[in-house]
């Protein structure tokens, strides 16, 4: 009797190939000097990084890796030296406004991360953000009496965009009243070749002529000497575009009425021991802000600002970039 004949076994599936670790949304992580940092880093590649030294964003690339921030090659990046570069965040005062150090002290003192912040609906899509708290020291209340709660979230949406809300809450027993602004440092190909749009006949303040009040002339302001403007009633959309690179930021904000201009061109910059002689022309400031009309918070009241950033390609009608396709939301 012949035995029965046995199937051989079927083939072994061919196992996928490994699949990439992805990357995590937030990492905590040293920086320069030993400084806590807090890296964010969305699925289709842009990141951000947050230092708890100021509750400072010091980088922020696109799904291509560029960088999209200015921070000077010459940025200590050692308390209680402020960063020189990425978005300070500037209160209790904004630049010589009151009675405090040059833009307040919020940007040289050490914040924490926030374990219980409460929901922002705004972010709520993103898994790519971090919260942070800064409250004021004894020492800092000796110079500022005003207790206060100031909450900072940082977050990159689904396309790249970094966004960051401020809520200041104050705890005291009496009104106080600030000034602020998100001291952004835009990374840009040629300042020479740059042009800022959404500010046209808005009026202003210079304070390289001792904060006297003019009015914007022109389509757009463009650059060929220091620049050290205070925009007034400004729109919710400001664009910056930059020809050579055909990118255009787009900022969006919230409860800020005002906008900062600011480049300190040659002479300043070699001024400055923490900026390079010449990085001038890689940069510009353009910074959200409440500067004109002060905040005033009574007790247990709040208050929210907000910037939204954005990197876009440009496009070019009759030989120019033409931002009116982003301002307009087309």
């Amino acid at each position: 009797m012949s035995a029965d004949k046995v199937a051989p076994p079927p083939p072994s599936p061919t196992p996928p190939p490994p699949s990439r670790p992805r990357p995590r949304p937030v990492e905590f992580c040293k920086g320069v000097n030993g400084l806590d940092k807090v890296v964010l880093r969305e699925s289709r590649g842009s990141s951000a990084e947050v230092y708890l030294y100021g509750g400072q964003v010091t980088s922020w690339k696109n799904d291509h890796g560029e960088e999209l921030l200015f921070v000077s090659s010459k940025s200590i990046f050692k308390p209680p030296k402020a960063i020189r570069g990425g978005i300070p965040i500037c209160f209790p005062q904004f630049s010589n406004h009151g009675s405090l150090e040059q833009h307040g002290f919020a940007r040289n003192r050490v914040w924490s991360i926030d374990n219980d912040p409460a929901p922002l609906p705004t972010n709520s899509t993103s898994k790519a953000c971090v919260d942070l708290i800064f409250k004021p020291s004894d020492d800092d209340l000796k110079i500022w009496p005003h207790s206060f709660e100031f909450r900072l979230r940082v977050a990159l949406g689904p396309g790249g965009d970094l966004m960051l809300t401020s809520r200041i809450r104050n705890t005291d027993a009496k009104p106080f009243t600030f000034t602020f602004a998100y001291h952004t440092y835009f990374s840009v190909s040629d300042i020479s070749e740059v042009r800022v749009e959404g500010l046209e006949t808005l009026d202003y303040l210079d304070n390289l002529q001792n904060k006297e009040r003019f009015t914007e002339q022109g389509d757009a302001i463009t650059f060929e000497s220091e620049v050290d403007k205070v925009y007034l009633s400004t729109p919710t959309k400001i664009a910056i575009l930059d020809h050579e690179k055909k990118r255009t930021f787009v900022i969006r904000k919230d409860g800020l009425p005002d906008a900062v201009v600011w480049n300190p061109w040659d002479k300043k910059a070699k001024a400055m021991a923490d900026f390079g002689d010449d990085e001038y022309k890689h940069m510009l400031c353009v910074e959200p802000a409440s500067i004109e009309k002060t905040i005033t918070l009574k007790p247990g009241e709040e208050w929210r600002g907000r910037q939204e950033l954005s990197a876009v390609p440009s496009s070019y009608c009759s030989g120019q970039l033409d931002p009116r396709k982003v301002l307009q939301g087309c």
